[in-house]
């Protein structure tokens, strides 16, 4: 594109925040974001992110900077105010700290499931725009990934460059190293440009504190101890404790359970990494066993190592958007009480692992 124009800031950068979970991509989204200025739009940038030691499944933000040629950029800290705030996932809305920083000059991009529909609570801070879009669904139907559609509808609403460049700079990243999803990948990019939409959500502002709807549960004092959790003692780390919900993680699909076809071998209870299936004892053909009672799919990650290992289709792949109410549900039943909420986090490791995409594409394109 050559030289563009920034907008004008207080700061004289303009400066993008990602708000994601690790395994939707933000971090690389970020560095394709950095590399967009420098190669194609003839602006100084930066990009860095920031996670922890277990990047997949636990939150994760990514820091854009761009200024004008002629000005250094001497500022190397994480993105406090933000010019464009954007949220790979719904379910970051219930973590007040996301919005930190925003003020009125603030634009706003959510990943939001069912597109332009409500989303629970209200936008705490007034922005200038906020804009929704699928990308999960779109990132489904072009075999692309969310971090795809979601750069698209980044370079839409910065509206310095334009989707030519942003084709140029995934071809760059992307069509050495996975040729054969680049088309898919090029067709995210191109329907989140395309479709994303401008909400219709109240930003009048919401204020936070520890007694409104809006406060971050995360701030929250859970009680739990060696004195009521599982036996075996629990993990108090957001992605695998027992408190987290990993629904977030998932990629779109879950297993469902064809109870009348299970023989009760136990294979998908060996195999499952997070313990989702639920077994006790029961009546299996006139005998006293353990019998599969059904799932619990606030820690099911979608990895559907069960649906291949077991041997009579009583586990198949499902798309998850189809099944909102999810039959034979069974939060762990090994709980002394249950949790008085989830977190919307997780891992799913193995899903967007190296070695799972070595060994299977969907349909040719990056999971």
């Amino acid at each position: 594109m050559g030289k563009v124009s920034l907008p004008e800031t207080a700061s004289g950068y303009y400066e993008i925040r990602l708000e994601s979970i690790g395994g939707l991509g933000a971090n690389l989204c970020g560095k394709m974001l950095g590399e967009l200025g420098m190669k194609y739009l003839d602006l100084n940038s930066t990009s860095f992110s920031s996670y922890g030691s277990e990047k997949t499944g636990t939150p994760v933000k990514g820091f854009i900077r761009y200024c004008k040629k002629d000005k250094e950029i001497r500022i190397h800290s994480p993105i406090i105010e933000p010019d464009l705030l954007v949220i790979f996932h719904q379910a970051l809305l219930r973590d007040g700290s996301a919005w930190e920083g925003c003020h009125e000059s603030t634009e706003v991009i959510i990943s939001l499931e069912g597109g332009q529909g409500n989303f629970e609570g209200k936008i705490p801070v007034k922005v200038k725009n906020c804009y929704v879009i699928n990308a999960q669904k779109i990132a489904m139907e072009t075999h692309s990934r969310i971090n795809m559609v979601m750069l698209g509808a980044i370079a839409k609403v910065m509206g310095f460059t334009d989707l030519e460049d942003v084709n140029s700079i995934c071809a760059d990243t992307l069509g050495k190293k996975y040729p054969d999803a680049l088309k898919g990948n090029l067709e995210g990019i191109r329907r989140g440009y395309e479709e994303l939409r401008l909400s219709g959500q109240d930003t009048a502002g919401v204020k936070m504190d520890g007694e409104g709807t809006n406060a971050d549960k995360r701030s929250m004092k859970r009680e739990w101890g060696y004195a009521n959790a599982p036996i075996g003692g629990i993990n108090p780390r957001y992605g695998s404790t027992v408190t987290a919900d990993l629904s977030p993680s998932r990629q779109g699909y879950i297993p469902l359970f064809i109870k009348e076809r299970c023989i009760n071998c136990g294979l998908c209870d060996s195999t499952c990494p997070d313990m989702v299936f639920q077994f006790a004892k029961g009546e299996y053909k006139g005998r006293e066993m353990m019998v599969n009672r059904g799932l619990d799919y606030y820690h099911c990650k979608g990895c559907l190592r069960c649906v291949d290992v077991c041997p009579v289709n009583a586990l198949v792949q499902g798309l998850e958007a189809e099944h909102p109410d999810k039959e034979f549900f069974l939060p762990n039943q090994d709980l002394v009480r249950m949790p008085d909420d989830y977190i919307k986090t997780g891992p799913d490791g193995y899903v967007t692992s190296e070695s799972y995409l070595t060994e299977k594409r969907m349909e040719g394109g990056e999971v």
